[in-house]
This record gives C-alpha cells, sequence and structure tokens, in this order.
C-alpha cells in the first residue's frame, strides 16, 4: 500500500489542478493522497469530484505557523473545514498572502529586479498567491536558475533581502485548531536546515505535551542525519513519523510518492480523526 501525505495543487502553489493532481496519484501507482494545500481547503471539492477508483483521498491543510521568528509549518488532516475558529484563522492567513507578495514585489523592485506585481499574479492564476510564485518570476527573469534557488538569503528566505513576514498561526494554537476541529497535526519537514532555522528539540517537545500528533520525517529536505536524529526524537516524544513527497507539479523535483508513510501510521491517523474521514475514489464520478 502506497500512502503519501503531502501534495499541493493549483488551489496554492502546486502546478497540477487537484483533478490533475488525483489522477497523476493513481498514474504513480498510489493508493492514497492527502491534497495539503497551503491554509486552504478550496482545491478538495474538485479533486474529491475527479478521484479516480482505486485512489483515497485523504483531505487537509499546510497550515503556515510561525514562533520565535521562525517559520513553522503544520500538515493537517481530516479536520472538520467548517468548524469556525479554525475556518476564520485559516481565512486571515489566506487573506494576508496577497499584501505580503506585493510587498515582495516592491522589495524586488527595490533591489533592481524587474519584476512585475501583474505577471505574479498571473503565475499564482486562482491559486492562494505565495513566495513560489515570486520565485517563478524570477526564474523567468534569469534571476535565480529554479524556485529553489530563491529561497536564499539572498532573496526570499526568511529574513531575506526581499522577504516580508504575513500573518501566520503560532504552532502551539495550531495544534489546538486542528484538535478542536477533529483533526490529526502532524509538523511539517522540521529537519529542513536549508530552508532556514529549525525546530529546537524542546519546542517539539512541548508541541508533543501540546497534543501533536506526529513528524514528517522521510522528506526531500531531509538528509539521512536528520531522518535518523527525527525518528529517535520522535520515538521519544510518542509521535507518528510519516513520509511524504511534498509534491508541486513541475515548480518542485520531487515526484509524487518519493516518499511514502507507513500503512500502520496511515491507519492510526484515521483512527485518532473524528473531523473527517477519507473518501475512496468512485472512478471520477461525483
Amino acid at each position: 500500500m502506497r500512502i503519501d501525505l503531502h501534495t499541493h495543487s493549483t488551489a496554492s502553489d502546486g502546478t497540477d489542478t487537484p483533478a490533475e493532481l488525483v489522477r497523476a496519484a493513481a498514474a504513480q501507482g498510489l493508493d492514497v493522497v492527502a491534497l495539503t494545500d497551503h491554509d486552504t481547503t478550496r482545491g478538495h471539492a474538485e479533486a474529491l469530484t475527479a478521484l479516480p477508483e482505486g485512489l483515497t483521498l485523504v483531505t487537509g491543510a499546510e497550515l503556515s505557523c510561525r514562533v520565535d521568528g521562525m517559520g513553522v509549518h503544520m500538515l493537517a488532516y481530516l479536520f472538520d473545514p467548517d468548524e469556525p475558529e479554525f475556518a476564520r484563522e485559516r481565512e486571515l492567513v489566506r487573506d494576508d498572502r496577497v499584501p505580503r507578495a506585493r510587498a515582495m514585489v516592491d522589495r524586488l523592485r527595490g533591489l533592481g529586479v524587474p519584476v512585475t506585481w501583474e505577471r505574479v499574479a498571473a503565475i499564482a492564476g486562482d491559486g492562494s498567491v505565495g513566495r513560489p510564485h515570486v520565485a517563478e518570476a524570477l526564474v523567468e527573469l534569469g534571476v535565480v536558475p529554479d524556485v529553489s534557488g530563491a529561497f536564499t538569503q539572498e532573496w526570499l528566505a526568511d529574513g531575506g533581502r526581499a522577504h516580508v513576514e504575513k500573518h501566520e498561526l503560532d504552532p502551539f494554537t495550531a495544534v489546538r485548531l486542528v484538535k478542536a476541529a477533529g483533526g490529526v497535526a502532524v509538523l511539517a519537514h522540521p529537519g529542513a536546515a536549508k530552508r532556514g532555522r529549525t525546530l529546537p528539540d524542546a519546542m517539539l517537545a512541548e508541541l508533543a505535551a501540546g497534543g501533536l500528533d506526529g513528524v514528517e520525517v522521510d522528506h526531500m529536505d531531509h538528509d539521512e542525519h536528520a531522518r535518523a536524529r527525527l525518528r529517535g526524537l520522535a520515538r521519544e516524544l510518542g509521535l507518528l513519523t510519516t513520509g511524504s513527497s511534498d509534491y508541486h507539479g513541475s515548480r518542485k523535483t520531487c515526484r509524487l510518492g518519493e516518499f511514502t508513510t507507513d500503512p500502520e501510521i496511515y491507519g492510526e491517523i484515521t483512527r485518532r480523526a473524528t473531523g473527517a474521514f477519507p473518501v475512496p475514489g468512485t472512478g471520477g464520478r461525483p
């Protein structure tokens, strides 16, 4: 059983529509895929309508969080999307994305980069605009060789010359909101040091005490040392460990199913969730 619990569509910063994503997941031989767009559930309906027979969809979102000036991402699975407090917080985060992206464009222009808001908005399309869309505009202009090259201190990384902060959840609040909405909370790529500062072990322990369910261990941004360390820490703290592709379509080099989650761990995630349930495919029929 092949299970990928972290993917993105055009509802946020992926390049596949939700329908294209679930069809691609089935073609890659996945049995379960989670759609976890940034701070939004907007792609779920389309994915469910197009869900191929034999593929199960886990609904979710990747939440933008910040603590002590450090960016943290939280994967939320199988929560009730209509729970009022959680829905309000996701909306606040989404609403701040446009002014933030505009401010990054302004900073880049101040650095001599001829990027335009119109082009960034066109790249984002109907998705929730974010740094990857600004990064793609930089690639088009030849400023950086690829999207990853834009996430440096020179450009868009946390604390970088063109970085602008946005409204983000405290991760402890995020865990509380996810759990209150009947969901399961898993910390995304916590050992991705190349993205910037990583969460201290002591804070991970505090999150575990506060209800965090698990950590994403097998991820393209974790080397073998980071995976072994996180697996050991998760064992000490009683946390679940997941593996995922963090698929973004052509925007990143990762492939669907590049890393997967153990079926027993997936089973425990589904047992813990009360806000929503995995949906088996019906062959693309609503």
